[in-house]
């Protein structure tokens, strides 16, 4: 290659290199490094997307109960190992019809399209959640409040709206004494 061509395709291969870099740092940015699901701002963005489509979204609102007792017993490895369980547990239960994420901590959001069994099948993935972890030779106890929500229910559907809404019957099922069963407030 001549020193003119050269000189013209450096640049070009510069750009090429940072545009991918970039690439992949957004993409990295909207992944949880530990679970692989979405991020907050990555899952926002579907979320409002699915609520604008389908009327019939249900948005879900998760949390490891105990989860700091598990860590402090266990240690960190098999704490993170709980959530990257939960996270696929989570994420197979959404499957083509919704979108799992991870906010931070032991807290997980989903939102799947509604169908015409999906309260049936959110005592499945209910059950599913509070399998215990086989973990280094023990089992670990898992224990996951589900709260529910959904959006057709709202006066104005809105994602904020319907987190919210989650986030009340995660905290009444966390309250309840037949412990953690998935509920949901507004029907």
């Amino acid at each position: 290659m001549d020193t003119q061509a050269l000189a013209l395709a450096l640049p070009l291969i510069g750009w090429a290199s940072h545009t991918a870099l970039l690439t992949h740092r957004l993409a990295t940015a909207r992944r949880d490094p530990l679970t692989g699901l979405r991020t907050r701002a990555g899952w926002t963005a579907l979320a409002e997307r699915i609520i604008r489509r389908h009327r019939d979204a249900m948005v879900l609102l998760l949390d490891l109960d105990d989860f700091k007792n598990l860590n402090d017993s266990h240690g960190h490895a098999a704490g993170d190992f709980a959530l990257v369980v939960t996270a696929e547990r989570l994420a197979a239960w959404c499957g083509r019809n919704g979108i799992a994420g991870r906010l931070g901590g032991d807290e997980f959001v989903a939102i799947a399209r509604q169908a015409p069994d999906l309260d049936l099948d959110l005592e499945s993935l209910h059950r599913a959640l509070n399998q215990p972890v086989a973990y280094a030779g023990r089992r670990l106890l898992v224990s996951v409040s589900v709260g529910s929500c959904h959006v057709q229910d709202l006066p104005v559907r809105s994602l904020s709206d319907a987190l919210a809404t989650a986030d009340s019957a995660m905290y009444a099922a966390k309250g309840t004494s037949g412990r953690r069963g998935p509920r949901t407030l507004n029907r």
